[in-house]
Formats: structure tokens, sequence, C-alpha cells
């Protein structure tokens, strides 16, 4: 029954146009719009798709909602900072002077979209 189509995961934004700018501009991916009843973002990522939709009274989660797979974490951190993208830190995890934290499962590095939603880059164990 569920297997039947392709699975995309979804989330809200209180600002469509920021987040196009971000996502788009900033990040440098793939941005499409589409219209369903309310203006709604696709983001093309690895093959698949992540649907982006306004939501007035949004709180931004307190997890991560999209992780993005790169070859080397320090690098794509790197270039990240040059588009002014700031990265979190967080206790209980040991992070290096870029923010990456490593030797706990994957080298990963957190940062915020406009909205507060935490995004991740890691490299794969």
């Amino acid at each position: 029954m569920l297997d039947g189509g392709k699975a995309f995961n979804s989330f809200a934004v209180p600002d469509i146009e920021a987040a196009r700018e971000f996502y788009g501009d900033t990040l440098g991916l793939e941005v499409s719009d589409e219209v369903q009843g309310i203006p709604l973002l696709t983001l093309k990522v690895g093959g698949g798709g992540t649907m982006i939709y306004p939501k007035p009274d949004f709180e931004p989660a307190t997890y991560t909602i999209l992780s993005f797979p790169v070859d080397d974490v320090e690098a794509a951190v790197d270039e990240l900072t040059d588009r002014g993208i700031q990265f979190e830190r967080y206790d209980g995890f040991d992070q290096d002077e870029k923010g990456i934290a490593r030797g706990n499962g994957p080298d990963i590095a957190w940062f915020k979209d406009p909205a507060g939603n935490v995004l991740a880059v890691l490299t794969p164990a």
C-alpha cells in the first residue's frame, strides 16, 4: 500500500520567500515553485524532493529536519561559512573550532535556516 510511490519529506516555514532565497541562493539548491491551494516550494536534492510549505503559526523544530550527506564535511562547512552560514554549538557534543562534531557517529555540523529549522551537513560513516 505505502510502497507504491516515492516517499518524500516536508517541513514548514513562516516565510516562503525567505526560504526560497536561503535554499536557492545561499545553499545553491534547485528550488521550484508549486501552487496547490497555497504556495509551495520543492527542493530537488539527492534524486528526490523535499516540500516546503508556509505555516503562519510556525514554531521551529528542536531537532535536525534535513541532513545533507557530503564527501568532506570540513570543506562543506568552509564553503557554507563563506556563504554567511553560522554553525550551531550544542552541549554534549565535542565540536571543533568550526562547529564539527567528530567521533560519535558521522562527522557532522549543524546550522539553521532563516525560520530556525535545524539542518546538518555530515560525512556518512
